[in-house]
């Protein structure tokens, strides 16, 4: 039973980090190098992360610079980010690519912490199912005889404090994301 326990726990985490990850690629009106995680560039004939084939550095807050380790890659990293989401046109100066992040209006701010919101209460809903299944389980468990109703009440209890635990967790991690994106 604990050990199930775990395993609900575990993909509760693995919520919360997905959250985590998905908020690092949005652009909070300063370089973040980890919009760029996601980027994949033809070197060779097959795709490879940027990280692979290049460095990637941040010299002031609004910049990030991409120094790929072989000049002709220029080409390819500048079509890999103009084909991706990013939104921001690369300058190279033969040597370097920069990506220049603008300010962000008020109206995108307020697009991307609607964005922040509807990502959390998706991960929300994630948790709450993964409680759904742990449910189900343990009560088909209690059917089967398997548990005792007094454990089956002791381990609803646990899964719904995880539930709670998680769930206030994703809340904290949105209104940081929020806060990041109002600060101006």
């Amino acid at each position: 039973m604990d050990e199930q326990l775990k395993n609900y726990e575990e993909k509760m985490k693995k919520t919360v980090n997905n959250l985590e990850e998905e908020y690092a690629t949005i652009r909070a009106g300063r370089a973040n190098p980890h919009i760029l995680d996601r980027l994949q560039v033809e070197y060779y004939g097959s795709p490879t992360p940027l990280q692979s084939v290049a460095n990637i550095s941040v010299p002031e807050p609004r910049i990030i610079q991409i120094a790929p380790w072989e000049k002709s890659l220029i080409k390819a990293i500048e079509k890999a980010i103009n084909m991706s989401d990013i939104g921001i046109n690369p300058n190279n100066d033969g040597k370097v690519i920069r990506l220049v992040f603008p300010e962000l209006t008020e109206e995108r701010r307020k697009d991307l912490a609607k964005d922040v919101k509807k990502k959390a209460e998706d991960s929300k809903v994630a948790i709450r199912n993964i409680r759904r299944d742990a449910m189900d389980s343990f009560k088909k468990q209690e059917k089967n005889s398997e548990i005792t109703e007094d454990e089956l009440k002791t381990v609803t209890d646990k899964v719904q404090k995880l539930t709670d635990k998680y769930i206030e967790t994703l809340d904290k991690v949105a209104e940081n994301k929020t806060k990041e994106i109002m600060t101006v």
